[in-house]
């Protein structure tokens, strides 16, 4: 097991960020321009027309091109050139829709509705798709929020989306492809690479939801149920782009579990997470002072994981460099924690975009390019399956090359005071060698204290 850099366990005082005043909004001009070059990619892949899909927990790439997101039904929205686009929506979605900032034709389709809504006021699927511009000859791309590779073992032909939709189009086109690789293919997707707005309200929600985690972390207390700790984060209402996660004492090896009414116990295994779209902020350890709060067998959780841990964690933020290949991300991390206990399963980091995962390039063999307006998450989560449990740390960042990193203080300084603080902190309190182009998100940017009720000793980087 690698320990580089050195890590120690210190006292630290974690500096205060600030939370946003200003809420970065993507202008109409910039999703106007998505939608053409939606359309400019669909005609270099041979596709007349390009079918979007979105419902409540897939919106993502239908957001990303109008800003409107299905609420509480499914969705469709039709690009097709020399037409105007075509949002195709339930009962709920028609009010909602007209918040849409870019010119569009809104059309009612009732079975996108819930059940047992009214019904009899609108055309049928295959009459609205044909008056949104598709036609007999054409070839279609449809995109939902997956798509397939050989690993799969399915091709361009399969998709994700209600086969209800995919039938419906099999009928009226010539052929239909899955365009998701338009939007999420990891090289260079549109969704991919943003642009400072996009990248503005990433930070927006960031700092939200890593400031939510701070205040469980400085305020928790023993006896307080979990619902009691999922209270302490201050949830603004922004819309979540994954279920709130707070668990305790045995479930909490399972990550996953949503709060209970269970009392938060000394010595308890901890996890949490708050999502919103943009941003995921987690942290993961035990619920005590020190190591004597600790069983006795596993009193070395430092030593063994958790310092290891932070070590990846260290090299993983410095391998971060605009050219530098993902598989550098990968290798870095795995160089320290790669053996069998420490359980790494997932890929250490992905993209992070409305959705809490987009898509990852870090593999152990991946040669795309780290490329300015990426948005990546750091996200090691050793699973031991053993007493020692885990740790962890979820933060959001984005590389930006000189050019946008101006655009980016110029446009929002309010959001790059946050960023340069950030940066300071982690390079010269946690000894974190930053490149220029990484921009950190997060309120507790890289902050792991391994013990929760001692939140101000966390791990740094002992520069000597």
């Amino acid at each position: 097991m690698l320990l580089d850099p050195p890590i120690e366990l210190i006292e630290l005082n974690i500096p205060e960020f600030g939370e946003p005043i200003v809420q970065p909004i993507v202008p109409k001009a910039t999703y106007d321009a998505r939608i053409l070059e939606a359309l400019g990619r669909a005609k270099n892949l041979r596709l007349d027309a390009v079918v979007i899909y979105g419902d409540r927990e897939h919106n993502g790439s239908m957001t990303y091109l109008t800003g409107y997101d299905p609420r509480f039904e499914e969705a469709l929205l039709v690009l097709k050139t020399n037409h105007e686009p075509t949002l195709i929506v339930g009962n709920e979605g028609w009010g909602y829709s007209e918040l849409v900032p870019i010119a569009h034709r809104r059309v009612l389709f009732q079975s996108f509705s819930l059940m047992g809504q009214p019904r009899g006021d609108s055309k049928s699927l295959p009459t609205i798709l044909k008056e949104a511009g598709l036609s007999f000859n054409d070839r279609v791309g449809l995109a939902g929020w997956k798509h397939f590779d050989a690993q799969d073992g399915m091709t361009e032909t399969d998709f994700e989306v209600p086969s209800y939709i995919v039938d419906c189009m099999r009928g009226l086109v010539a052929e239909i492809v899955n365009a998701g690789p338009i939007f999420s293919n990891p090289r260079d997707g549109m969704r991919v690479i943003n642009d400072v707005d996009q990248l503005a309200v990433f930070e927006h929600a960031s700092t939200f939801t890593s400031q939510g985690l701070r205040n469980v972390l400085f305020n928790l207390r023993p006896a307080m149920t979990e619902f009691e700790g999922v209270r302490l984060m201050g949830q603004t209402g922004l819309p979540h782009g994954a279920h709130t996660m707070l668990s305790s004492g045995a479930r909490a090896r399972y990550g996953l579990p949503s709060p209970s009414a269970k009392l938060i116990e000394e010595g308890d295994p901890i996890t949490m997470a708050y999502c919103v779209w943009g941003a995921l902020t987690a942290r993961a350890g035990f619920f005590v002072k020190d190591e004597n709060g600790l069983p006795a067998e596993i009193r070395d959780y430092v030593s063994r994981l958790a310092a290891p841990y932070f070590s990846a964690a260290v090299a993983w933020y410095e391998a971060l460099e605009i050219g530098a290949p993902a598989k550098d991300l990968y290798h870095a991390v795995h160089r320290r924690i790669g053996e069998p206990f420490f359980g790494l399963a997932l890929n250490p980091g992905h993209y992070i975009h409305l959705e809490e995962w987009l898509n990852s390039p870090v593999t152990a063999t991946s040669q795309i390019p780290l490329r300015s307006g990426m948005a990546l998450q750091i996200d090691i989560i050793p699973a031991t399956g053993t007493k020692y449990f885990t740790s962890n740390i979820e933060d959001g960042i984005a590389l930006a090359d000189l050019e946008l990193r101006e655009k980016f203080k110029t446009l929002y300084p309010e959001a790059w005071t946050r960023i340069e603080k950030r940066r300071e902190f982690m390079i010269n309190d946690l000894g974190i060698r930053l490149r220029p182009e990484v921009l950190p998100f997060s309120n507790i940017p890289a902050y792991l204290p391994p013990y929760f009720m001692s939140p101000r000793h966390a791990f740094a980087v002992r520069r000597r």
